[in-house]
């Protein structure tokens, strides 16, 4: 039990806070009613109040606790139905305690004691600036993940989503994604089949174009390394539109070439364009971060393996190569994102045989308003959280075994 030393007149004063905070959510659920002057009065009203009743009278933060679980759990049992109720039940378990964190002056605890009460104030605002900031920028992001669980098909939350029904939410998107509806036509598996056979590839090529290319252009000795640099990463500078033009005349001259004079299939030559013009773009992705891996790397110990008799090719593999393996993984992360998430390119390039997932959300907004793509979207999300997780791991990888980083 922790009890509340302060006076009437100051205990106001230190509800400021949870007052606003209670009045942007009662605006918010105000807001999904149709009554943002009634919430957002009465959300400053009860949060007032609750304050005034835990941290100046009750002044217990178990019964506190206690008696708040059970009333925004009754008023989400009476509102909507049991989903709702153990929303609002960990709702009121953050309401009480940030009750009591700032009416004890809890946010003071791990700062500096001698600042001001308006430095103080600052700390907290900046970062929640930079809160706001970054749930300005994932907002979008976090609204198609709950709708690609949508009963119907529609683009917005239904009423039965909005009251946390069962009966509101749904699988239908992605199994129509992996073709398992009765009334699916297997376009989106077809697309992300193609995917994944066109985004490894032209990784492939760009993971080893791109590493030998930063490992000679990391060599003192080459003539005009800026000049070769600056053109090896100008996919990464030149509008999309501009290269998928240029790449347009370019590989349907090429793509003629090997269906008439070497004699490959049509739909293998579409495939063998669309992944040289991806590899393209993945390439200065490859050569950025192996470059910056080898801003630290320690010439002496390729010297020391030719010293020891080791050639060119065993001192690559067994020298140089481990030691700059998160830079290439990394790169080579990049390109596979850059060759999976394309469109432009692939639209000019390739064909009907080609079309990859990108290509067919495009479609899917053009044509038909397909809400499977809502699921494909989230999809996309997760694998791009994962794969810049494993970028993030492999930098800090990096830096530890150059000594950048002491853990």
């Amino acid at each position: 039990m922790m009890l509340v030393n302060s006076t009437p007149e100051s205990l106001l004063t230190k509800s400021v806070p949870i007052v606003v905070a209670g009045a942007i959510f009662g605006t918010v659920y105000g807001q999904v009613n149709g009554l943002v002057i009634l919430g957002f009065s009465a959300g400053a009203f009860v949060s007032l109040l609750l304050t005034l009743f835990y941290a100046g009278v009750l002044k217990q933060k178990f019964l506190s606790h206690v008696i708040n679980i059970a009333l925004f759990g009754t008023f989400g049992l009476l509102s909507s139905s049991l989903h709702s109720a153990i929303f609002y039940v960990i709702l009121s378990i953050a309401f009480v305690w940030f009750i009591f964190w700032v009416t004890e002056a809890k946010y003071r605890a791990n700062l500096l004691p001698y600042l001001s009460s308006s430095q103080v104030a600052w700390h907290y605002l900046f970062r929640l600036i930079c809160g706001a900031i970054f749930l300005f920028l994932i907002t979008p992001i976090l609204v198609v993940l709950p709708l690609s669980f949508n009963a119907q098909d529609f683009f917005t939350f239904t009423p039965e989503m909005l009251r946390f029904e069962p009966e509101g939410y749904s699988l239908k998107h992605y199994r129509d994604f992996l073709g398992l509806r009765v009334d699916s036509n297997g376009e989106w598996l077809r697309a992300f089949q193609n995917s994944l056979i066109i985004a490894p590839l032209a990784t492939l090529i760009s993971v080893t174009f791109g590493t030998l290319a930063a490992i000679g252009l990391s060599q003192s000795h080459v003539p005009m390394r800026r000049a070769i640099m600056a053109i090896l990463i100008s996919p990464m500078i030149v509008p999309l539109i501009i290269s998928a033009t240029g790449m347009f005349f370019f590989y349907s001259d090429m793509g003629n070439f090997l269906e008439e004079t070497v004699g490959i299939n049509k739909n293998a030559v579409g495939y063998i364009k669309v992944v040289l013009a991806h590899a393209v773009l993945g390439i200065p992705f490859v050569i950025i971060t192996v470059t910056a891996t080898l801003v630290g790397f320690d010439r002496s110990l390729t010297r020391a393996s030719a010293n020891l008799g080791a050639n060119s090719i065993t001192t690559f593999f067994r020298v140089q190569m481990p030691l700059i393996l998160p830079g290439v993984i990394s790169g080579g992360l990049f390109a596979f994102i850059t060759s999976f998430d394309e469109v432009v390119v692939v639209m000019f390039i390739g064909s009907a045989g080609q079309k990859t997932l990108p290509w067919q959300m495009f479609l899917g907004l053009r044509e038909q308003i397909s809400p499977t793509i809502l699921a494909v979207a989230t999809i996309l999300v997760v694998l791009s959280i994962a794969l810049l997780s494993t970028v993030e791991l492999l930098r800090r990888r990096s830096e530890r075994l150059r000594g950048m980083s002491p853990s």
